[in-house]
């Protein structure tokens, strides 16, 4: 600890106090969290939920960062990156001054690429999401995830500890004493958090377990067979009988400056029933953050003068120009569990693909597909139609089996193994070797971001089509 510099102290919560320090070798500004707990050993300190699911995390640029952890003495101190502010703070701070609906979009965009991360990649889920577990810079645009103290392993088996949260964002399961549950906790808790940041009050906020019940129940009102089946089991079980209320009629009473989309969200996240809830990757595609997406110049539709957004890439955000449109549909947005808020379509996909085109079992559209193709065109065992219909150059089983293209010349962007082997696409600018398939895709102007990025991995492949 010689070589940090305390500075002053910052927070203090129910497993250690948090530090602003000076790092006197390269002259940065930490955060030093000291544990109440005396450890033994080492091995004991990595094993800790909150420093074993860190170093899972270590490479997200929305998570806070672990730079080190220390043990002296018995006494554990970990190393943080040091941020600014947090969403607790800068909702006091506003009175009645309200967030605009764009940054409360930038910021939830952002952690939900986190949780996301978290939940899929690395396996954990928080357990502890409030205003003050979301950290934000001092510019006021990024924002990270912190105090992992109660995340714990997805995969783990229940029973889990009663306690966690603080109560205001606590999720019904959790409230009702429910041993087993899962990331859509963390869901709950986001829900609660996006009214907050729109009303600068929390949405339920309780003062005992039964009240904050209660409060849930007078804003979504009670829950039934059809809404939340096994809750009614789980409280049963225990002896709690939920209050029979409505519920508010129209949300828009309680959140006035919420959008419509915003609204839509806030309610699917604060689902009775955990199963019902959006995950993180779902929560992403909804409608809310519709104008985070880079749309493909072919796709847009009566576009004027755009501005800058955060768009998603692996483990990181990059702002480019989103244009503002009108009726513009996002074209890697599927439907959520079914939940069409919407009516969102594919119509912004061009016609002659479907999601999977060159790859999956769903490829050309009956009515799009060029003339010489079936369905499983140039992967399946179904490949070109009758002989009048084939070019002169292709015959069946094209470009993947093992008679290939005939003694007539190929046109001059093929080579033998098309669209799916090794030798791919020599001369075609757009393409590299992988073409539809492998890792190097979209090169040249179908794929094309603005300065000459190319887009991610998995370009026409999965159900994300078009990804910036």
């Amino acid at each position: 600890m010689e070589r940090y510099k305390i500075i002053k102290k910052v927070g203090e919560g129910a497993f250690g106090s948090v530090c602003q320090a000076l790092d006197t070798q390269t002259g940065e500004i930490v955060a030093i969290k000291t544990m109440k707990q005396k450890y033994h050993s080492l091995e004991e300190c990595l094993n800790l939920p909150e420093v074993k699911s860190l170093r899972m995390m270590k490479k997200h640029k929305n998570i806070v960062q672990l730079k080190e952890i220390l043990m002296e003495n018995n006494i554990l101190y970990c190393v943080f990156e040091y941020l600014e502010c947090d969403l607790f703070k800068l909702i006091v701070s506003r009175a009645k001054n309200p967030f605009s609906e764009d940054q409360i979009r930038n910021w939830f965009f952002q952690v939900f690429q986190a949780l996301d991360y978290m939940h899929r990649c690395a396996g954990y889920f928080h357990r502890d999401l409030k205003p003050e577990n979301l950290l934000v810079t001092k510019d006021e645009w990024t924002i990270k995830v912190a105090d992992f103290g109660q995340a714990r392993e997805i995969c783990s088996q229940p029973p889990f500890t009663d306690y966690i949260s603080t109560r205001w964002y606590r999720a019904p399961e959790v409230l009702l004493k429910s041993s087993s549950y899962s990331a859509a906790v963390d869901m709950w808790a986001m829900g609660a958090i996006l009214a907050e940041l729109f009303r600068l009050s929390p949405l339920f906020p309780g003062t005992t377990e039964a009240d904050e019940l209660h409060k849930i129940c007078s804003v979504i009102g009670s829950p039934n067979q059809e809404s939340w089946a096994e809750g009614l089991q789980i409280a049963k079980s225990i002896g709690f009988q939920f209050p029979q209320l409505p519920g508010v009629p129209d949300l828009k009473r309680l959140i006035p400056s919420a959008s419509d989309a915003a609204l839509s969200l806030i309610r699917l996240l604060c689902s009775w029933d955990p199963s019902k809830r959006p995950t993180a990757q779902e929560a992403l595609q909804h409608p809310f953050f519709r104008s985070c997406y880079y749309i493909p110049p072919s796709l847009r539709s009566r576009t004027s003068l755009g501005t800058a957004t955060s768009v998603p890439l692996p483990g990181r955000t990059i702002q480019v120009i989103t244009p503002r449109t009108e009726q513009v549909i996002n074209p890697i947005m599927p439907l959520l569990n079914g939940k069409n808020p919407e009516g969102i379509t594919a119509a912004a996909v061009p016609p002659h693909m479907k999601t999977g085109g060159w790859h999956g079992s769903t490829t050309f559209a009956a009515a799009a597909a060029p003339q010489h193709m079936k369905t499983g065109g140039w992967h399946g065992s179904t490949t070109f139609g009758a002989a009048a219909a084939a070019p002169p150059h292709m015959k069946t089983g094209g470009w993947h089996g093992s008679s290939t293209f005939a003694a007539a010349p190929p046109p001059p962007h093929m080579k033998t193994g098309g669209r799916h082997g090794s030798t791919t696409f020599a001369a075609a600018v757009h393409m590299k070797t992988g073409g539809w398939h492998g890792g190097n895709i979209f090169n040249g102007h179908l794929g094309r971001l603005p300065h000459g990025n190319s887009s991610v991995t998995g370009g026409r492949l999965g159900d994300e089509i078009y990804r910036y």
